[in-house]
Protein backbone atom coordinates (compact mmCIF):
# COMPACT_ATOMS: atom_id res chain seq x y z
CA UNK A 1 0.00 0.00 0.00
CA UNK A 2 1.26 3.27 -0.89
CA UNK A 3 1.21 6.61 0.81
CA UNK A 4 -2.02 9.13 -0.02
CA UNK A 5 -1.65 12.51 0.96
CA UNK A 6 -5.12 14.50 2.74
CA UNK A 7 -6.50 17.87 2.85
CA UNK A 8 -9.38 18.05 5.56
CA UNK A 9 -11.46 20.89 6.21
CA UNK A 10 -13.83 21.04 9.15
CA UNK A 11 -15.68 24.43 10.15
CA UNK A 12 -15.65 23.32 13.60
CA UNK A 13 -13.54 21.40 16.03
CA UNK A 14 -14.84 18.08 15.91
CA UNK A 15 -17.74 18.84 13.29
CA UNK A 16 -17.98 16.41 9.81
CA UNK A 17 -15.21 17.01 6.92
CA UNK A 18 -14.87 18.27 3.39
CA UNK A 19 -11.64 15.62 1.97
CA UNK A 20 -9.23 15.18 -0.46
CA UNK A 21 -7.36 12.22 -1.06
CA UNK A 22 -4.03 12.52 -3.54
CA UNK A 23 -1.02 10.26 -4.47
CA UNK A 24 0.82 13.46 -5.34
CA UNK A 25 1.96 15.50 -1.57
CA UNK A 26 2.16 18.64 -3.95
CA UNK A 27 -1.89 18.35 -5.03
CA UNK A 28 -2.29 18.00 -1.17
CA UNK A 29 -0.21 20.96 -0.22
CA UNK A 30 -2.07 22.93 -2.67
CA UNK A 31 -5.77 22.29 -1.93
CA UNK A 32 -4.76 22.75 1.45
CA UNK A 33 -2.95 26.36 0.81
CA UNK A 34 -6.46 27.03 -1.35
CA UNK A 35 -8.55 26.25 2.01
CA UNK A 36 -6.11 28.08 4.17
CA UNK A 37 -6.53 31.78 1.85
CA UNK A 38 -10.37 31.18 1.75
CA UNK A 39 -11.81 29.92 5.29
CA UNK A 40 -8.55 30.44 7.48
CA UNK A 41 -9.66 33.55 8.96
CA UNK A 42 -12.88 32.22 10.14
CA UNK A 43 -12.04 31.28 14.08
CA UNK A 44 -14.21 27.73 14.16
CA UNK A 45 -12.46 26.27 11.09
CA UNK A 46 -9.53 23.44 11.22
CA UNK A 47 -7.47 22.60 7.56
CA UNK A 48 -5.08 19.80 8.03
CA UNK A 49 -2.53 18.36 5.75
CA UNK A 50 -2.08 14.56 6.34
CA UNK A 51 -0.17 11.85 5.23
CA UNK A 52 -1.01 7.88 5.57
CA UNK A 53 1.41 5.18 5.10
CA UNK A 54 -0.07 1.77 5.81
CA UNK A 55 -3.53 3.23 7.08
CA UNK A 56 -1.46 4.93 9.84
CA UNK A 57 -2.33 8.72 9.72
CA UNK A 58 0.60 11.71 10.52
CA UNK A 59 -1.05 15.49 10.14
CA UNK A 60 1.87 16.95 9.11
CA UNK A 61 -0.15 20.84 8.95
CA UNK A 62 -2.68 21.86 11.34
CA UNK A 63 -4.23 25.47 10.58
CA UNK A 64 -6.23 27.49 12.95
CA UNK A 65 -7.59 31.13 12.97
CA UNK A 66 -4.48 31.18 15.48
CA UNK A 67 -1.88 30.39 12.65
CA UNK A 68 -0.56 27.12 11.19
CA UNK A 69 1.60 24.47 13.41
CA UNK A 70 3.50 22.30 11.53
CA UNK A 71 4.71 18.96 12.57
CA UNK A 72 8.40 18.90 13.47
CA UNK A 73 9.84 15.88 11.88
CA UNK A 74 7.93 17.37 8.44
Amino acid sequence: MGTRHFARLQFEADGPAVEGEWTVPGTAQDRYTEWVGLYGSNPAVVIRLIEETDGAERVRKTWTAQGEVEDRDS
